[in-house]
């Protein structure tokens, strides 16, 4: 199972390298590099810059998620059967490919909304992250890491399951605001509630059991 995961990061990272290559020709030396909320470029850099930066992250996320198992303390091992941490790579190796294109599109000539299409892309990031959540092993690296979940493994797993839901409706509810044409804080805000809501769960959750001395 690990090989095959392995192997789609290793495609996502191809097809991005190649796409890049091809895109390329079309850059000029100095393109934008940052864009604030209104999708107004803030800063400029060379064409190198944009071209390397998001497939060296890429590269770097797919070694360190290879090194999470030898990383791990024993009792947070994350190479048991339960394997989302490498479901949640391919998601964010898929996100950050997605972010790459838009900006490199946008460098070369497409009319897109900076903003729009990166807050758009954290909103498909959001949805796609809710169902791999509940299959994530309790560990120190990814996702609803607080007090609460790393001290109980029945609160991680009803924080996850309550996250799942969470991430999933604000991700889909985002990414109708976002193209409906909402403000961009309107959606931020809509994130910012869906990541907030199972860390005061986690909390809550945690001391419901603590009075039951279950914790």
């Amino acid at each position: 199972m690990k090989r095959r995961y392995f192997l789609w990061a290793g495609l996502i990272v191809l097809v991005t390298l190649v796409g890049t290559f091809f895109l390329y020709p079309r850059l000029p030396d100095t393109v934008a590099v940052h864009w604030n909320v209104h999708g107004q470029a803030d800063r400029y850099g060379s064409k190198w810059e944009a071209l390397a930066l998001m497939p060296a992250v890429m590269v770097g996320l797919t070694l360190l998620v290879a090194a999470l198992p030898w990383l791990s303390p024993r009792r947070y091992k994350v190479n048991d059967a339960r394997l989302g941490y490498l479901d949640m790579m391919i998601v964010l190796l898929a996100f950050f490919a997605y972010v790459h294109f838009a900006v490199l599109s946008i460098d070369a000539g497409a009319r897109l909304n900076a903003a729009k299409a990166v807050l758009g892309g954290v909103c498909a990031l959001f949805a796609a992250m809710g169902p791999v959540l509940t299959r994530l092993p309790r560990n120190f690296y990814v996702e609803v890491r607080t007090p609460w979940t790393l001290a109980n493994e029945q609160v991680w797993d009803s924080t996850h399951r309550f996250a799942a839901k969470c991430f999933t409706a604000t991700g889909l509810a985002g990414l109708v605001t976002t193209f409906a044409g909402g403000a961009f804080w309107a959606t931020a805000v809509l994130l910012g509630v869906g990541a907030m809501a199972p860390v005061v769960y986690s909390l809550v959750t945690y001391k419901q059991r603590e009075r039951r001395g279950e914790a």
